[in-house]
């Protein structure tokens, strides 16, 4: 018995790994987050399995399933938004099954920032303009940022920025990257990316935040701040320049 940690992507249900479908098709047991895992995913389970909403379920009750489906001998899928190695909790579940002897492994999915990026239609690595992405939030109701993991601190590099659950502090988030990015940096929010219901704002750190406020976005949603995201003007890559192509 095995249970598999599968990212489910961002919100687009065919935007899951042919493994990740795979390993639904053959558990008969499926948790899933009902508010974030798209329901069509859940028509792939085999006749029969036991589908459990973890929704409004604490951690231990959520370990109990698993606990209980390894003892009946019962492979589960156990399905979350985007990919399970950001901002997923899947540390503190892989820690308890640890705990209990349940063994597990994880398949990767499509993160919610990937997902933003293809709507954007936007490289966030431009050459000579950003080569490094950096994925972070800020504290508000979820868990405490580390002291030394301040906007202001990762903000430093002006590296393209990638900030989750975040949306909701938006004017916040604009008053500490404007003294590093300068207040006409490209700003860009994908709320629900890939689904139906998709939004996409584009502007800058002068007026995104108004733009947010306007659209009523509150939640799954992400912020991209950078200027990879208006680069027009940059050198070609070296991976396929005509001087490295030379024989």
């Amino acid at each position: 018995m095995v249970v598999h940690f599968i990212g489910a992507g961002p919100g687009a249900a065919d935007l899951i790994t042919v493994r990740g479908q795979a390993l639904i098709a053959s558990s008969p047991v499926c948790l899933y987050a009902g508010s974030l895992v798209p329901p069509e995913l859940l028509d792939h389970c085999p006749p029969g399995a036991r589908k459990v909403d973890t929704a409004n379920l604490n951690l231990d009750q959520i370990v109990a399933e698993l606990v209980a489906a390894h003892r009946a001998g019962k492979d589960v899928a156990r399905l979350h938004s985007g990919d399970p190695s950001v901002y997923s909790a899947v540390a503190e579940q892989q820690r308890r099954l640890d705990a209990e002897g349940v063994p597990y492994d994880v398949v990767p999915g499509v993160p919610a920032f990937a997902a933003a990026a293809a709507s954007l239609r936007r490289e966030l690595t431009v050459p000579e303009v950003s080569q490094s992405v950096v994925l972070t939030r800020i504290s508000a109701r979820a868990t405490p940022m580390p002291a030394k993991e301040t906007l202001d601190t990762l903000a430093a590099s002006e590296a393209t920025m990638v900030l989750h659950l975040a949306v909701q502090r938006i004017e916040q988030v604009v008053a500490e990257l404007v003294p590093r990015y300068g207040a006409d940096c490209p700003v860009a929010v994908v709320a629900r990316a890939s689904r139906p219901d998709e939004v996409v704002l584009r502007g800058t750190l002068a007026d995104i935040a108004g733009q947010v406020a306007e659209a009523g976005i509150v939640r799954t949603a992400v912020i991209v701040v950078g200027r990879a995201l208006a680069a027009a003007q940059f050198p070609d890559s070296h991976l396929y320049s005509s001087s490295r192509c030379r024989t």
